[in-house]
């Protein structure tokens, strides 16, 4: 698992700022998730990301059929995974569903999962973010319009002075709490409607593609129970996908009558959401609960991903441990890229570079050249090797990388080290503003693109890269 964490673009942040505003205020989506990457406007949003070639595969098999026939297309709609163990998925624009790595660990089936996009790719088609958001922005301006009516009756009130002017100050208060909960009822009323129709929506993906409307069913009964509990006790799934009796009994009555109710997921399928669920297990929680999860008895080969990988996280005395296990499993299953990866990444964090390479080109080559993340792990241990020799191939790497993702700030930042290794330091202050920018470290973007500017040719695509840059006005 890539626990580098990067930035989305800032153009991104600042559209999904204002989603997350409007999302939060009505509950859509949980702001408790913990913050990985150590930035403040990372803090700031609430929301930890976390990249992996092998989780963001499955998801994108998972959701892609459901998107196309959603009308969302293919690779407009990109599915993020937030590092928290709570249950939750959520949107925020139409082009994100972020998942919680919660939500993969506690469904036990591929399908629950499919479920819950299929459900979220109801609330993006709906365009539900959207109308939210012009609903909030209207009833803030009907809110200020009560306040206002309120806040003059009760000047009124206190002019008028004696029985009559307490009269009218109480019913000044009145109008501002009565207006304030008419608003929270109609906000509440459209958030219910939504969900209802995020439902069928969602259940009319899953049989356009042959699949059982069953894990979604089974996920909200999981959390209808908790309607009635305090906030602060109910999972963040619960909080923020409310579920009615009656949405409920609708949403049973068309998964038990559908054609495809008793779909089962394939049995390959399962095994890949198992071995995901093992390797979120193995890098995030406590090897001393993943050793408890799975057990030496337990000999499968999920079980024994987690195990090489918590084996390794316990430290210096555990790496040996954690590459035997990755051998053996490379040994066992020598066609997997994931365990080469795993061996690459083991060797990489402990310092031990030029040994990283070998594995992680053969994990590249056996992605037939499409896991950007590997990549750009593979140039960052070539760089780490400080060997000239290998100078070329890592720029070589790491321009194809930022070619795949524009936005990849850790792919710009090792590019930055590549070319100041080679002694092209204006490219290389180019590399580190793009990288910067892409954190949203504008600031600090614009001095580096300012340096790099004065050693490159004027009117040069990578003068006009820095340009830009300089030139960026944030948005508000």
């Amino acid at each position: 698992m890539d626990t580098t964490i990067r930035r989305l673009g800032t153009t991104w942040m600042s559209r999904a700022r204002a989603g997350l505003r409007a999302a939060a205020t009505l509950g859509f989506m949980t702001a408790t998730a913990a913050t990985l990457y150590p930035t403040s406007e990372a803090e700031a949003q609430g929301i930890s990301l976390i990249r992996d070639t092998e989780i963001e595969a499955l998801l994108n098999d998972y959701s892609q059929p459901i998107f196309r026939a959603a009308g969302l297309g293919t690779g407009r709609v990109k599915v993020r995974i937030v590092n928290s163990d709570s249950f939750n998925a959520f949107v925020m624009d139409g082009r994100n569903v972020f998942m919680h790595t919660g939500t993969l660990m506690q469904a036990d089936t591929p399908n629950e999962v499919i479920g819950v996009l299929a459900h979220e790719a109801g609330h993006i088609a709906g365009g539900h973010m959207a109308s939210l958001r012009a609903r909030i922005a209207k009833d803030q301006t009907r809110s200020l319009l009560v306040q206002l009516l309120g806040i003059g009756a009760m000047i009124g009130g206190a002019m008028a002075g004696g029985d009559a002017g307490r009269e009218i100050g109480s019913a000044g208060q009145g109008v501002m709490m009565g207006g304030n909960e008419v608003i929270m009822r109609g906000l509440t009323a459209e958030r219910r409607s939504q969900e209802s129709a995020a439902d069928q929506a969602g259940l009319g993906y899953l049989n356009a593609t042959g699949q059982s409307g069953l894990g979604m069913l089974k996920t909200f009964e999981r959390f209808a129970g908790q309607e009635l509990f305090m906030d602060a006790h109910r999972d963040a799934f619960a909080r923020t996908h409310p579920v009615a009796t009656d949405r409920l009994a609708r949403l049973r009555q068309l998964v038990e009558t559908s054609p495809n109710y008793n779909v089962k997921d394939p049995p390959d399928l399962q095994l890949r959401h198992d071995m995901v669920r093992a390797k979120i297990s193995g890098y995030l929680e406590p090897p001393s609960v993943v050793f408890n999860r799975y057990p030496h008895s337990n000999t499968s080969q999920p079980a024994r991903y987690a195990r090489s990988i918590a084996s390794f996280r316990q430290g210096a005395g555990g790496v040996e441990q954690g590459l035997a296990g990755a051998d053996a499993l490379i040994r066992d299953f020598p066609n997997n890229p994931y365990f080469w990866e795993l061996k690459g990444d083991i060797l990489h964090k402990s310092g031990r570079s030029r040994e990283a390479i070998a594995p992680l080109r053969r994990a590249l080559q056996m992605h037939k050249g499409g896991a950007t993340l590997v990549r750009v792990q593979l140039a960052q241990s070539m760089i780490q090797t400080k060997d000239p020799a290998l100078a070329d191939e890592a720029v070589k790497l790491l321009r194809q990388a930022v070619q795949t993702e524009p936005d990849n700030a850790t792919a710009h930042n090792a590019l930055g080290q590549a070319y100041y290794d080679k002694g092209q330091f204006a490219q290389s202050e180019l590399a580190r503003a793009q990288g910067l920018f892409y954190v949203g470290a504008v600031k600090q973007a614009q001095e580096f693109a300012k340096r790099a500017q004065g050693g490159l040719k004027a009117g040069s695509p990578d003068w006009v890269k820095a340009d830009d840059i300089i030139n960026y006005k944030p948005q508000t």
